[in-house]
């Protein structure tokens, strides 16, 4: 399902790296959120433009804007993707059943 900018997201739960419940509605009428869909930890594409967020994480702060990433990958190769990129982010799990949210 494509979203057009500025749509609200249908709401839904997953795990961050570090096994933390995250609803996407917790967020709703305290800030905005970008979620940012990628296909695979530690692929040379994804790692690029994560750390393109990552270097420009300020300019998300700065507007009050949470950034969220979200990948088929599991908890725990997130959690090592995150400490080895230096990601100051959420990074969600959408690993079983595998994509239901992406």
């Amino acid at each position: 399902m494509a979203l057009e900018n500025d749509t609200q997201a249908p709401d839904f739960e997953l795990p961050n790296q570090f096994g933390e419940h995250v609803r996407l509605s917790d967020f709703r009428h305290k800030k905005p959120v970008a979620l940012v869909f990628f296909p695979l930890a530690f692929s040379s594409t994804c790692t690029s433009e994560l750390c393109e967020l990552r270097d420009n994480l300020a300019l998300f702060a700065d507007k009050s804007i949470e950034l969220i990433g979200i990948s088929v990958d599991s908890k725990a190769t997130l959690r090592a993707f995150a400490e080895k990129e230096g990601y100051a982010f959420n990074l969600l799990a959408d690993f079983w059943p595998h994509g239901a949210v992406a």
